[in-house]
């Protein structure tokens, strides 16, 4: 927390106790790091929901693929952090890639219930169907199965002789439960698998916390990051929010009559984005004195 001086009052920034990389990301670049010491290293998508952190693996060798089809025999091919469906493992063996596995290890927790589910159950998976995560959990569970992203979704299903429920993790907790709920009255049995990472519950409480006390919220990270994008939500739920991704697209005219402002940030986001976001948010409040 910083203070600076207005007239004998106090102008703060609030930083969540929470918030920046968690450990499936840091684990997630630090194994596509050791990849690229070798070289012909290549990432099948995004590595993570970060451009910044995109542009900097790419400075270090690292190339980003759109599609299997782009990738070579003999390359290095790591699985990005959001992980990818069994047929993805099973093509880039044949083709005779080298696989280097940074799935977020609560990712691939997920990815088995899916699977085991899926043998008893019709499985529902809680979360955005065009996120890769969503994707890759759906190509585990296999057929039976199928993403709901909002209660008004579920509220629409037939009626199953059992469902087992699993949830995106980054996943926000009261639309996961909320959706639960739902689900009991379609199904003569339903199998809950809260598969939300602690990580990400840590950092929405966190920042619902800061964003009760403050006037202004500033959510930093990629906006094609889904758990960012829900820390927005659930910060504009209780103040005035702004999502951004560098220090750059910060605006004086944010912190007109304004003495609070708190700080989060995403799981996909660098400590150092974070850090010059704060550099720039304490300038412009000095400015204000």
């Amino acid at each position: 927390m910083l203070y600076v001086t207005k007239g004998g009052q106090l102008l703060n920034i609030v930083r969540a106790e929470k918030a920046g990389f968690c450990f499936g990301v840091e684990r997630a670049i630090e194994l596509a790091e050791k990849t690229s010491a070798s070289g012909n290293t290549v990432s099948l998508g995004p590595l993570i929901h970060n451009q910044q952190v995109v542009d900097y693996l790419k400075e270090k060798g690292i190339k980003v693929a759109d599609s299997l089809e782009e990738v070579k025999k003999g390359q290095q091919l790591v699985i990005r952090s959001h992980g990818v469906p069994p047929f993805i493992y099973n093509e880039a063996r044949d083709k005779g890639i080298n696989i280097v596995d940074a799935t977020c290890p609560f990712v691939q927790k997920a990815q088995k219930l899916a699977a085991k589910s899926s043998k008893d159950n019709f499985v529902i998976v809680v979360g955005d169907g065009d996120h890769p995560e969503i994707k890759g959990i759906l190509g585990w569970a296999g057929k039976n199965s199928r993403a709901v992203e909002t209660l008004e979704e579920a509220k629409q299903l037939p009626h199953y002789s059992s469902l087992a429920v699993l949830a995106q993790t980054t996943q926000a907790k009261n639309n996961f439960l909320k959706i639960v709920e739902e689900l009991k009255s379609h199904t003569d049995n339903l199998v809950v698998h809260n598969t939300i990472c602690n990580a990400t519950s840590e950092r929405q409480d966190s920042a619902r916390k800061v964003a009760k006390e403050v006037s202004v919220m500033l959510v930093v990270g990629g906006r094609n990051s889904s758990n960012t994008r829900k820390l927005g939500t659930i910060c504009s739920e209780e103040t005035k929010t702004y999502l951004i991704e560098t220090a750059d697209e910060l605006q004086q005219n944010w912190f007109d009559d304004v003495e609070n402002v708190g700080l989060t940030a995403g799981a996909s986001t660098p400590d150092w984005i974070i850090e010059e976001v704060f550099i720039k948010c304490q300038k412009l409040l000095k400015m204000k004195i």
